[in-house]
Protein backbone atom coordinates (compact mmCIF):
# COMPACT_ATOMS: atom_id res chain seq x y z
CA UNK A 1 0.00 0.00 0.00
CA UNK A 2 1.21 3.54 -0.64
CA UNK A 3 1.13 5.97 2.82
CA UNK A 4 1.06 8.97 0.20
CA UNK A 5 -1.54 11.18 1.02
CA UNK A 6 -3.01 14.13 -1.22
CA UNK A 7 -1.89 17.90 0.54
CA UNK A 8 -5.05 19.49 0.93
CA UNK A 9 -5.32 18.33 4.31
CA UNK A 10 -2.23 20.01 5.68
CA UNK A 11 -2.99 23.05 3.74
CA UNK A 12 -6.78 23.16 5.36
CA UNK A 13 -4.83 22.19 8.62
CA UNK A 14 -2.33 25.20 8.20
CA UNK A 15 -5.54 27.36 7.44
CA UNK A 16 -7.21 26.41 10.57
CA UNK A 17 -4.35 26.88 13.01
CA UNK A 18 -3.50 30.45 11.37
CA UNK A 19 -7.12 31.68 12.22
CA UNK A 20 -7.68 34.31 14.68
CA UNK A 21 -8.32 33.96 18.31
CA UNK A 22 -10.14 35.57 20.77
CA UNK A 23 -8.61 37.03 24.05
CA UNK A 24 -10.64 35.86 26.92
CA UNK A 25 -10.99 37.79 30.12
CA UNK A 26 -13.29 35.86 32.03
CA UNK A 27 -11.82 32.51 32.15
CA UNK A 28 -8.97 30.86 31.48
CA UNK A 29 -9.01 28.34 27.85
CA UNK A 30 -6.35 25.43 27.37
CA UNK A 31 -6.31 24.28 24.11
CA UNK A 32 -7.29 20.09 23.83
CA UNK A 33 -5.87 19.70 20.27
CA UNK A 34 -4.89 21.60 17.21
CA UNK A 35 -7.87 20.51 15.45
CA UNK A 36 -10.74 21.00 17.91
CA UNK A 37 -11.63 21.59 21.80
CA UNK A 38 -10.10 23.56 24.80
CA UNK A 39 -10.89 22.86 28.50
CA UNK A 40 -12.52 26.14 29.96
CA UNK A 41 -11.65 27.18 34.02
CA UNK A 42 -12.17 29.94 36.10
CA UNK A 43 -15.88 29.92 35.64
CA UNK A 44 -18.56 28.83 37.92
CA UNK A 45 -21.86 27.94 35.45
CA UNK A 46 -24.50 27.44 38.59
CA UNK A 47 -23.88 31.06 38.91
CA UNK A 48 -25.63 33.51 37.23
CA UNK A 49 -23.69 34.48 34.08
CA UNK A 50 -23.45 38.11 32.97
CA UNK A 51 -23.30 39.34 29.42
CA UNK A 52 -19.78 39.52 29.22
CA UNK A 53 -19.22 35.82 30.39
CA UNK A 54 -21.63 34.63 27.98
CA UNK A 55 -20.59 36.49 25.23
CA UNK A 56 -16.99 35.03 25.41
CA UNK A 57 -18.07 31.52 26.19
CA UNK A 58 -20.20 31.81 22.63
CA UNK A 59 -17.25 33.13 21.03
CA UNK A 60 -15.05 30.79 22.64
CA UNK A 61 -17.56 28.13 21.23
CA UNK A 62 -17.31 29.47 17.81
CA UNK A 63 -13.46 28.86 18.25
CA UNK A 64 -12.65 25.79 19.51
CA UNK A 65 -16.15 23.54 18.64
CA UNK A 66 -16.23 21.98 21.85
CA UNK A 67 -15.71 22.87 25.32
CA UNK A 68 -15.07 21.11 28.45
CA UNK A 69 -15.60 23.04 31.86
CA UNK A 70 -14.26 20.90 34.56
CA UNK A 71 -14.75 21.26 38.40
CA UNK A 72 -18.50 22.49 37.96
CA UNK A 73 -21.32 21.02 40.37
CA UNK A 74 -24.36 21.35 38.56
CA UNK A 75 -28.10 20.03 39.18
CA UNK A 76 -30.60 19.33 36.42
CA UNK A 77 -31.77 23.29 36.94
CA UNK A 78 -28.66 24.40 36.61
CA UNK A 79 -27.78 22.27 33.65
CA UNK A 80 -30.81 23.38 31.79
CA UNK A 81 -30.66 27.09 33.05
CA UNK A 82 -26.96 27.19 31.01
CA UNK A 83 -28.37 25.57 27.78
CA UNK A 84 -31.14 27.71 27.37
CA UNK A 85 -28.83 30.35 26.65
CA UNK A 86 -28.08 28.51 23.45
CA UNK A 87 -31.20 28.25 22.30
CA UNK A 88 -34.59 26.30 22.83
CA UNK A 89 -34.74 23.17 24.93
CA UNK A 90 -35.04 19.96 22.95
CA UNK A 91 -37.22 17.07 23.87
CA UNK A 92 -36.01 13.79 22.37
CA UNK A 93 -38.32 11.67 20.93
CA UNK A 94 -37.32 8.57 22.54
CA UNK A 95 -36.53 10.33 26.15
CA UNK A 96 -39.46 8.33 27.80
CA UNK A 97 -38.25 4.89 26.24
CA UNK A 98 -35.72 2.63 27.93
CA UNK A 99 -35.18 1.01 24.23
CA UNK A 100 -32.56 3.89 23.84
CA UNK A 101 -32.37 5.87 26.96
CA UNK A 102 -32.78 5.64 30.56
CA UNK A 103 -35.83 7.53 31.42
CA UNK A 104 -34.92 10.89 33.45
CA UNK A 105 -38.23 11.84 34.02
CA UNK A 106 -37.41 15.44 32.57
CA UNK A 107 -38.49 15.61 29.14
CA UNK A 108 -36.12 18.51 28.70
CA UNK A 109 -33.26 16.01 29.49
CA UNK A 110 -32.02 12.63 27.60
CA UNK A 111 -31.03 10.22 30.39
CA UNK A 112 -28.59 7.29 29.78
CA UNK A 113 -26.72 4.68 31.47
CA UNK A 114 -24.38 1.69 29.67
CA UNK A 115 -23.46 -1.41 31.59
CA UNK A 116 -23.37 -4.96 31.22
CA UNK A 117 -26.60 -5.65 30.49
CA UNK A 118 -26.86 -2.98 27.49
CA UNK A 119 -26.56 -4.57 24.16
CA UNK A 120 -25.55 -0.64 22.25
CA UNK A 121 -24.47 2.37 24.18
CA UNK A 122 -26.23 5.56 22.76
CA UNK A 123 -23.60 7.55 19.98
CA UNK A 124 -21.24 4.51 19.59
CA UNK A 125 -21.25 5.59 15.71
CA UNK A 126 -19.27 8.90 14.34
CA UNK A 127 -22.52 11.39 14.07
CA UNK A 128 -24.76 14.39 14.55
CA UNK A 129 -27.16 14.27 17.44
CA UNK A 130 -31.15 14.16 15.80
CA UNK A 131 -29.93 15.51 12.58
CA UNK A 132 -33.00 14.14 11.12
CA UNK A 133 -34.95 17.03 12.93
CA UNK A 134 -35.90 20.37 10.63
CA UNK A 135 -34.09 22.39 13.70
CA UNK A 136 -31.02 20.02 14.37
CA UNK A 137 -29.91 20.49 17.77
CA UNK A 138 -27.37 23.36 17.32
CA UNK A 139 -25.74 22.99 20.98
CA UNK A 140 -25.29 19.68 22.98
CA UNK A 141 -24.91 19.82 26.92
CA UNK A 142 -23.70 16.46 28.49
CA UNK A 143 -22.62 15.82 32.16
CA UNK A 144 -21.40 12.17 32.76
CA UNK A 145 -22.67 11.27 36.39
CA UNK A 146 -21.49 8.10 36.75
CA UNK A 147 -17.39 7.17 35.43
CA UNK A 148 -16.59 3.51 34.38
CA UNK A 149 -13.89 2.34 37.60
CA UNK A 150 -11.16 1.59 34.65
CA UNK A 151 -11.10 4.61 32.97
CA UNK A 152 -12.30 4.86 29.66
CA UNK A 153 -15.33 6.07 27.92
CA UNK A 154 -13.44 9.00 26.20
CA UNK A 155 -15.64 11.13 23.63
CA UNK A 156 -14.31 11.35 19.84
CA UNK A 157 -15.09 14.65 18.07
CA UNK A 158 -14.33 15.36 14.68
CA UNK A 159 -14.09 18.98 13.12
CA UNK A 160 -16.50 19.24 10.01
CA UNK A 161 -14.77 22.51 8.91
CA UNK A 162 -11.59 20.92 7.85
CA UNK A 163 -13.58 17.81 6.54
CA UNK A 164 -14.79 20.12 4.13
CA UNK A 165 -11.88 22.23 3.42
CA UNK A 166 -9.54 19.52 3.04
CA UNK A 167 -11.42 18.31 -0.01
CA UNK A 168 -10.22 18.56 -3.57
CA UNK A 169 -11.85 22.01 -5.27
CA UNK A 170 -13.78 19.94 -7.68
CA UNK A 171 -15.26 17.63 -5.09
CA UNK A 172 -16.30 20.60 -3.57
CA UNK A 173 -18.08 22.55 -6.12
CA UNK A 174 -20.02 18.62 -6.71
CA UNK A 175 -20.89 18.49 -3.18
CA UNK A 176 -22.42 22.29 -2.93
CA UNK A 177 -26.19 22.85 -3.76
CA UNK A 178 -26.62 18.95 -3.39
CA UNK A 179 -29.32 18.48 -0.29
CA UNK A 180 -29.54 14.49 1.78
CA UNK A 181 -32.25 13.57 3.59
CA UNK A 182 -31.79 12.63 7.73
CA UNK A 183 -34.23 9.67 8.69
CA UNK A 184 -34.61 9.20 12.35
CA UNK A 185 -35.52 5.47 10.86
CA UNK A 186 -31.61 5.42 9.88
CA UNK A 187 -29.95 6.20 13.79
CA UNK A 188 -33.38 4.76 15.81
CA UNK A 189 -34.85 1.76 13.90
CA UNK A 190 -31.96 0.55 12.27
CA UNK A 191 -29.60 1.24 14.77
CA UNK A 192 -30.96 0.44 17.72
CA UNK A 193 -34.44 -1.06 16.64
CA UNK A 194 -36.36 1.54 18.50
CA UNK A 195 -40.13 2.24 16.93
CA UNK A 196 -41.93 4.91 17.70
CA UNK A 197 -45.32 5.43 19.33
CA UNK A 198 -48.47 4.84 18.21
CA UNK A 199 -49.36 8.05 16.17
CA UNK A 200 -45.72 8.88 16.11
CA UNK A 201 -43.21 9.31 13.22
CA UNK A 202 -39.98 9.68 13.37
CA UNK A 203 -38.77 12.75 11.93
CA UNK A 204 -37.34 12.91 7.66
CA UNK A 205 -35.79 16.24 6.76
CA UNK A 206 -33.45 17.23 3.98
CA UNK A 207 -30.28 19.09 5.03
CA UNK A 208 -27.58 20.95 2.42
CA UNK A 209 -24.68 18.13 1.78
CA UNK A 210 -22.35 21.43 2.91
CA UNK A 211 -24.04 24.24 5.27
CA UNK A 212 -22.81 27.40 5.76
CA UNK A 213 -22.34 28.29 9.81
CA UNK A 214 -24.98 30.78 10.95
CA UNK A 215 -22.34 32.10 13.27
CA UNK A 216 -18.48 31.89 11.77
CA UNK A 217 -19.86 32.07 8.14
CA UNK A 218 -17.71 28.96 7.67
CA UNK A 219 -18.84 25.72 5.13
CA UNK A 220 -18.96 22.33 7.00
CA UNK A 221 -19.74 18.86 5.83
CA UNK A 222 -23.20 17.89 6.83
CA UNK A 223 -23.75 14.41 6.45
CA UNK A 224 -23.72 11.53 9.27
CA UNK A 225 -23.55 7.81 9.19
CA UNK A 226 -26.67 7.24 12.05
CA UNK A 227 -28.65 9.55 10.15
CA UNK A 228 -28.25 10.40 6.86
CA UNK A 229 -30.17 7.66 4.33
CA UNK A 230 -29.10 9.31 0.84
CA UNK A 231 -28.37 12.48 -1.24
CA UNK A 232 -31.71 13.54 -3.72
CA UNK A 233 -29.99 14.75 -6.55
CA UNK A 234 -28.49 11.38 -7.27
CA UNK A 235 -28.83 8.04 -7.90
CA UNK A 236 -28.89 5.52 -4.70
CA UNK A 237 -25.51 3.95 -5.74
CA UNK A 238 -24.13 7.18 -6.72
CA UNK A 239 -25.17 8.11 -3.46
CA UNK A 240 -24.12 5.23 -1.49
CA UNK A 241 -20.70 5.94 -3.08
CA UNK A 242 -20.37 9.53 -2.49
CA UNK A 243 -21.73 9.18 1.40
CA UNK A 244 -19.14 6.18 1.99
CA UNK A 245 -16.16 8.26 0.59
CA UNK A 246 -17.57 11.22 3.10
CA UNK A 247 -17.89 9.01 6.20
CA UNK A 248 -14.50 7.53 5.39
CA UNK A 249 -13.07 10.49 4.90
CA UNK A 250 -14.76 12.02 8.49
CA UNK A 251 -13.76 8.65 10.14
CA UNK A 252 -10.09 8.43 9.25
CA UNK A 253 -8.87 11.62 9.57
CA UNK A 254 -7.39 11.49 13.11
CA UNK A 255 -5.80 15.03 12.45
CA UNK A 256 -9.33 16.70 12.29
CA UNK A 257 -10.32 14.76 15.43
CA UNK A 258 -9.66 15.07 19.28
CA UNK A 259 -10.70 12.89 22.44
CA UNK A 260 -12.14 14.34 25.72
CA UNK A 261 -11.26 12.62 28.54
CA UNK A 262 -14.13 12.90 31.13
CA UNK A 263 -13.21 14.00 34.90
CA UNK A 264 -15.76 13.90 37.29
CA UNK A 265 -18.05 17.11 38.11
CA UNK A 266 -17.20 18.06 34.19
CA UNK A 267 -19.73 19.61 31.41
CA UNK A 268 -19.38 19.58 27.88
CA UNK A 269 -20.30 21.65 25.35
CA UNK A 270 -20.16 21.40 22.27
CA UNK A 271 -21.25 22.64 18.16
CA UNK A 272 -23.37 19.87 16.72
CA UNK A 273 -23.55 21.42 13.08
CA UNK A 274 -19.90 21.56 12.97
CA UNK A 275 -18.84 18.65 14.54
CA UNK A 276 -19.35 14.56 14.58
CA UNK A 277 -18.69 13.03 17.83
CA UNK A 278 -18.98 9.04 18.93
CA UNK A 279 -18.63 7.88 22.54
CA UNK A 280 -15.77 4.94 22.61
CA UNK A 281 -17.36 1.66 24.45
CA UNK A 282 -14.01 0.71 25.94
CA UNK A 283 -14.77 0.31 29.58
CA UNK A 284 -17.61 -2.94 29.42
CA UNK A 285 -18.52 -4.74 31.53
CA UNK A 286 -18.65 -1.49 33.94
CA UNK A 287 -20.94 1.03 33.85
CA UNK A 288 -21.24 5.01 32.50
CA UNK A 289 -24.13 6.82 32.97
CA UNK A 290 -25.21 10.67 31.78
CA UNK A 291 -27.17 13.00 31.12
CA UNK A 292 -27.59 15.55 27.64
CA UNK A 293 -29.17 18.68 27.57
CA UNK A 294 -29.71 20.46 24.02
CA UNK A 295 -30.51 23.51 22.15
CA UNK A 296 -31.73 24.22 19.04
CA UNK A 297 -31.94 27.43 16.61
CA UNK A 298 -35.32 28.95 14.93
CA UNK A 299 -33.89 27.70 11.62
CA UNK A 300 -31.77 24.53 10.55
CA UNK A 301 -28.39 24.41 8.11
CA UNK A 302 -28.19 26.78 5.75
CA UNK A 303 -27.05 25.95 2.04
CA UNK A 304 -23.38 27.05 1.70
CA UNK A 305 -24.09 29.66 -0.94
CA UNK A 306 -26.95 31.44 0.87
CA UNK A 307 -26.09 35.19 2.44
CA UNK A 308 -27.24 35.13 6.17
CA UNK A 309 -29.66 37.30 7.63
CA UNK A 310 -29.22 38.91 10.57
CA UNK A 311 -31.73 36.73 12.60
CA UNK A 312 -29.89 33.25 11.55
CA UNK A 313 -26.92 34.65 12.85
CA UNK A 314 -28.80 35.86 16.09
Amino acid sequence: MSFYQDYNDKLAIENWNHRAHANYQHFDVSPISPSLGAEIRGIDLSAPLNEGQLAEIRQALSDYLVLAFPGQKLDREAHKAFGRHFGRLHQHVLGDSTALTARSGDPEILGWQTGRTTRYTAGDAWHNDVSCDPHPIWASLLRVTRLPEVGGGDTAFANLYLAYESLSTPFQHFLEGLTAVHDGREGWSNGYGAQPKDGQVFNATEHPVVARHPVTGRKFLFVNEAFTSHIVQLTRAESDSVLNTLYRHVEKQQSFQARVRWQPDMLLLWDNWATQHRAIWDYYPFERWGERVSAYREHGPQPAGDILTSAQTA
